[in-house]
């Protein structure tokens, strides 16, 4: 049982690190908008939109390595819990 602290610490780490990844990637997509440019008199709309889907797209790995990391410690940490629960119960 001692390793479950040790478990939690390392969880909460990618725990914050992935809410605070949707976090940045929530206040990006807040002003993005679903629009067509079709002549070059809007280009500079063109440019900040395709900045957003830039760094959007530049943090979604990130965002899946920290999700699946997290997902996978959370389901880890039940399984020792519930082990260790179930040893001290026979």
């Amino acid at each position: 049982m001692s390793a479950l602290p040790v478990l939690l610490i390392v969880w909460a780490v990618f725990a914050a690190c992935f809410l605070a990844l949707l976090a940045y990637k929530g206040q990006l997509t807040r002003y993005e908008e679903d629009q067509l440019f079709l002549n070059e008199t809007v280009s500079h709309e063109q440019q900040v939109q395709s900045e957003i889907v830039r760094k959007v797209n530049r943090i979604a790995p990130f965002v899946r390595v920290f999700g699946v990391a997290a997902a996978v410690m959370t389901a880890g940490i039940v399984g020792i819990f519930t082990y260790d629960a179930w040893q001290h119960l026979r």
